[in-house]
């Protein structure tokens, strides 16, 4: 870990990493990498990022004690205000029987994205994966993102 990484008050990094390497007859043991990566499953890839970067993230899904389980969704980036937590919109339709027509209807949901997907932007598409609570209103966690080919604001069905 380096120092210019703890941005933090409290001190940042793995649990399952032993940081204080022994030096045996003068000589350092070397270790293979003093980082913790894991896969998630469910045919996501982990992000490059997340194995060479130095993040220290608890509610990453890659690197911290996090388990994706139950529903997988698709949503558009709203917002980005707020630190490592992103707004995604989720538009659908719903049917009104009596005009036989249907209308636009959107719900909104707070995610956890970890700091491994730098480049993401408003607008972007992405999938979340359900997780425990990480947070107040905070259950979700970002696994894959899809950059957007435009940068206007349409309405698209999942």
């Amino acid at each position: 870990i380096i120092m210019a990484d703890q941005t933090e008050k409290a001190y940042q990094k793995q649990p399952t990493i032993f940081q204080n390497k022994k030096v045996v007859g003068g000589v350092a043991i070397k270790r293979k990498d003093g980082r913790f990566v894991r896969n998630v499953g469910l045919g996501f890839k982990t992000p490059r990022e997340a194995v060479d970067g130095t993040y220290i993230d608890k509610k990453c899904p890659f690197t911290g004690n996090v388990s994706i389980r139950g529903r997988l969704l698709t949503g558009v980036v709203a917002s980005m205000k707020m630190k490592r937590t992103i707004v995604i919109r989720r538009d659908y339709l719903h049917y009104i029987k009596k005009y036989n027509r249907f209308e636009k209807r959107h719900k909104n949901l707070s995610a956890h994205m970890s700091p491994c997907f730098r480049d993401i932007q408003l607008g972007d598409t992405v999938v979340v994966g359900q997780c425990r609570p990480l947070s107040k209103t905070v259950r979700f966690n970002v696994l894959k993102v899809q950059r957007s080919a435009a940068g206007k604001k349409v309405f698209k069905k999942f």
